[in-house]
């Protein structure tokens, strides 16, 4: 089973935060969309004979564009791969794309699963962040899908920020609650170069993010989501029992994806290859019948790391027997013994050969997946 990815570089405005590759001019959609389909053309091999569980529409913004341009996609991915008959198709959406003929349009396409990016329910935040919606948006839209038909819904959160008090965090999560949603992802404020928080950041017209508020605020959230039956299955994401996500739990645990589009990547278990992050160029290098990609050959250590990475964010943890059966014995050891430390700490507990981090390890995941690397070897 393998998943695809389709990036639709496109937003309404740039939020304050965000670095991904977008383009808030739409003056190129057309051609760009024309080109992506090319592309999956192009690629029709790269996955070989796996069938496809899970395809996901990413950005940018993809409800920008409209249901017929999401179907094509999704009949596009048919003609080329065997789709499983349960496969999950999520869109990426902003509330205020959502509205009454934009959700009845995609009720007629494949799509069974929306991510919305909702990130706060109080305006002012919004504002802050420079998001397209505003707070009545943030939770129409939900009711709006959910009276369409659609169950399998998750919502984006974010916090960690100035205007965030413990309060208002307290009642996004409960508001969350409220509106029934199945799974959220919710992500602590970064400041990533190149953005225009990081710009007001620098220039003192923006104080920086508080570590210890951020780190307050996510543990509010673990023990709030629990109560509520909400499954921790990743650093950054909760679920009701059953109701995760396809495609993102694939991605943690090693299952081959083709991305298509500008900046998309793909893996397929012996390398990596990412896309050029540029509209023009990409459609230009399509047009010519190239794919304007990178390619990482992953050596041993490469995939090793890579394991570690994803699987030691959640909460299956990582595999010791895995990583002697896939590896060799000489990489479990010295794992193990970055794992002793760990231990230790109380950063990392190990049962029955997972390897999983604690409650106070999630708020270091990423260094503990770091400190348990293993090195090349010459």
């Amino acid at each position: 089973m393998a998943g695809i990815y389709l990036h639709i570089p496109f937003c309404k405005k740039a939020c304050h935060y965000c670095d991904f590759h977008f383009s808030t001019s739409l003056k190129n959609k057309d051609e760009l969309v024309n080109a992506m389909l090319a592309e999956l053309d192009l690629q029709q091999s790269y996955l070989g004979e796996e069938s496809i569980q899970t395809i996901y529409f990413g950005g940018g913004t993809p409800s920008l564009l409209g249901g017929e341009e999401i179907q094509k996609f999704i009949d596009k991915i048919g003609q080329h791969h065997t789709v499983s008959s349960d496969a999950e198709i999520t869109v990426e959406a902003n509330p205020d794309d959502l509205d009454n003929l934009k959700v009845k349009a995609l009720r007629q396409t494949g799509v069974n699963r929306f991510s919305i990016g909702i990130q706060s329910f109080f305006e002012a935040d919004l504002i802050w962040m420079n998001r397209a919606h505003n707070a009545a948006e943030a939770e129409s839209c939900i009711k709006r899908v959910q009276d369409a038909g659609f169950e399998n819904i998750t919502v984006d959160l974010i916090y960690g920020f100035p205007l965030l008090t413990d309060l208002k965090w307290k009642s996004n999560i409960s508001k969350v609650l409220e509106l029934s949603i199945p799974h959220i992802s919710a992500y602590g404020m970064t400041i990533e170069p190149q953005t225009a928080l990081a710009s007001f950041i620098k220039k003192g017209k923006q104080i920086p993010m508080s570590e210890s508020q951020s780190a307050a605020q996510y543990l509010t959230l673990i023990n709030e989501l629990q109560q509520a039956g909400f499954e921790h299955y990743e650093t950054s994401n909760f679920a009701k029992p059953d109701c995760y996500s396809k495609h993102n739990t694939n991605y943690w645990r090693g299952v081959s994806y083709l991305g298509i589009g500008p900046s998309a990547h793909s893996f397929n278990g012996e390398s990596r290859q990412w896309n050029i992050a540029n509209n023009s160029r990409y459609i230009q290098s399509i047009s010519d019948r190239k794919v304007p990609a990178e390619e990482e050959i992953l050596t041993v250590e490469n995939r090793i790391n890579e394991y570690i990475m994803t699987s030691i964010r959640t909460m299956w943890g990582m595999s010791l027997t895995k990583i002697e059966n896939d590896f060799g014995g000489d990489y479990k050891r010295e794992i193990e013994d970055s794992l002793s430390s760990l231990i230790a700490a109380g950063h990392i507990i190990h049962q029955n050969d997972s390897a999983k981090l604690t409650k106070e390890g999630k708020l270091f995941a990423d260094k503990i997946a770091s400190d348990l690397f293993v090195s090349e070897k010459e």
